[in-house]
């Protein structure tokens, strides 16, 4: 069973959707370090600190899940493979910036805490997506 969570290919929604979690888990706490790093330590407004660490966590995520989640080659070219993914992904963003601005700006939480509240709500945005542009199915 170990194996099969963490070693073998898979197109099992619910192995993939395990390892998606651990692999969102991971580019989310460099997305949440870098997002603080910005706003607190370099004084940068936290929605464009936003838009900064976000682009550092896409790369760990596009690593890690062509790697390990979806690593099933469906598309050929890792290119094309690769604007996809970032397609998906900028508009995970455009949702992630609307949400900490409704949760920051205007129901008043700290925006630390949008950030995560965005960021569950947007997990499945982008797990669906990408499993559709992987396998062609949800």
């Amino acid at each position: 069973m170990i194996d099969k969570l963490f070693k073998e290919k898979t197109d099992n929604i619910f192995i993939q959707l395990f390892r998606y979690v651990f692999v969102g888990g991971n580019a989310f706490a460099v997305d949440f370090f870098f997002l603080y790093f910005f706003s607190d330590i370099c004084g940068i407004y936290y929605l464009l600190s936003g838009v900064f660490s976000f682009i550092i966590s896409v790369m760990v995520n596009y690593l890690m899940s062509t790697r390990w989640v979806f690593n099933q080659d469906k598309i050929g070219n890792k290119l094309v493979e690769f604007y996809l993914f970032l397609i998906i992904s900028t508009i995970g963003l455009v949702f992630t910036e609307i949400l900490l601005w409704l949760f920051t700006d205007i129901f008043g939480l700290y925006y630390l805490i949008s950030k995560i509240m965005a960021a569950i709500i947007v997990l499945f945005w982008n797990f669906i997506a990408r499993r559709v542009m992987f396998y062609g199915k949800i």
